[in-house]
């Protein structure tokens, strides 16, 4: 009986229903039948073509824009040799530092280039440091696949997380293929380090870093411990490319999906073989997923829904936290690889550096 009240309330329901629920598109039934033909055998999932909408719910109109936007234009740049490696970095990185200065200017951050354990580096800091952090320090490793931003083009990063988080940072131009491959970019990070931590207490000083940037932070973290030093108080590491190989679920869910990284087989692969340099892809200092988590110091981790690497983050997250180590996951709605700080003064970069800036906030002693 109570089943056929339910059936007899849903019948009376349904003339009420939208024309979107209550009559499926002309073409709905075939489709269904088609996929479920197509996966009708145990193995790798097929699904069709779709076009994916925009997403506008609880997201701004200025990150709708740059998840709407066009691929980046380089993503499937295939540089025959060295100097072809270089002149596209070269153009990439003009077209990043002519926007910088406004950045600063705007966000009342000052930039300053130094070298720290011979190795350059920039100080990034705000204006005026708010007095709870004028002992701490972020060490910034920049992201771009381990080929782009050379120089001050790796600092925007560093430049919004002083903005919005109050902190006075070190950002490390680490040396990158193709003319110096791994382990040279790891090399320069923990040189920088241990100059660090000779001034700054290390329960004072947090890592971060976004892509690649946020792989070299969990790669540094494992280094550090393996060379039994202090470790840094917390880390901060974004999307981070923690596999290097093609191996993940969102290599290929979001394939094409994501309109800033594309695919692992455009520019990101290549530059992965170049910067190992003929190394197993499964070495933890190159693919840090593979290393042992345990003892690491806190981390928050950030994605987004259309992220290529959003599986490279939560298996990082899942990893940390069966190892004991207090992590947290953010991911945004409708966001590609690292569009949480693509557009400098949306609410989403607030928001990330926000977050960021409360978990160093309360993790690094005062």
């Amino acid at each position: 009986m109570l089943n056929l009240l339910r059936a007899s309330t849903f019948a009376l329901l349904l003339p009420n229903l939208t024309p979107a629920f209550a009559q499926p598109a002309p073409d709905w039934n075939s489709l269904a039948a088609s996929q479920s033909d197509a996966n009708r055998q145990v193995g790798p999932r097929q699904v069709p073509a779709r076009t994916l909408p925009v997403p506008t719910a609880n997201v701004s109109p200025q990150e709708q824009a740059l998840i709407a936007g066009a691929y980046v234009p380089y993503w499937n740049a295939n540089p025959a040799n060295a100097a072809e490696w270089k002149d596209l970095v070269a153009k990439s990185a003009a077209g990043v530092n002519a926007l910088l200065p406004g950045w600063r200017e705007k966000l009342g951050v000052t930039t300053e280039p130094t070298t720290i354990g011979g190795v350059p580096c920039f100080i990034v800091q705000p204006k005026v440091i708010p007095v709870a952090n004028r002992e701490r320090v972020l060490l910034h490793l920049h992201g771009g696949g381990y080929v782009f931003s050379p120089g001050e083009s790796g600092t925007r990063e560093a430049i919004m997380m002083a903005a919005y988080a109050g902190y006075r940072i070190v950002s490390v131009d680490y040396r990158m293929p193709p003319d110096a491959p791994y382990p040279a970019a790891m090399d320069d990070a923990m040189a920088v380090y241990r100059e660090v931590i000779k001034t700054t207490d290390p329960k004072r000083v947090g890592i971060f870093g976004t892509s690649t940037g946020g792989g070299m932070v969990l790669a540094l973290a494992l280094r550090i411990k393996d060379e039994h030093l202090p470790l840094p108080a917390a880390m901060a590491p974004g999307t981070p490319w923690a596999d290097l190989a093609e191996i993940g679920d969102t290599y290929f869910t979001h394939e094409f999906a994501d309109n800033v990284l594309v695919s692992w087989k455009g520019w990101l692969g290549r530059a992965a073989l170049l910067y190992a340099n003929g190394r197993d892809l499964k070495d933890p200092q190159l693919s840090p997923i593979y290393g042992d988590f345990h003892g690491l110091p806190p981390a928050i981790l950030t994605s987004g829904t259309r992220d290529l690497f959003l599986s490279n983050t939560v298996r990082v997250h899942r990893k940390l936290r069966q190892a004991g180590v207090e992590a947290m996951l953010q991911v945004f709605e409708g966001q590609s690889h690292a569009q949480y700080y693509n557009d400098p003064y949306s609410p989403e970069t607030i928001d990330y550096h926000t977050e960021v800036a409360r978990f160093f906030d309360t993790h690094l002693a005062p």
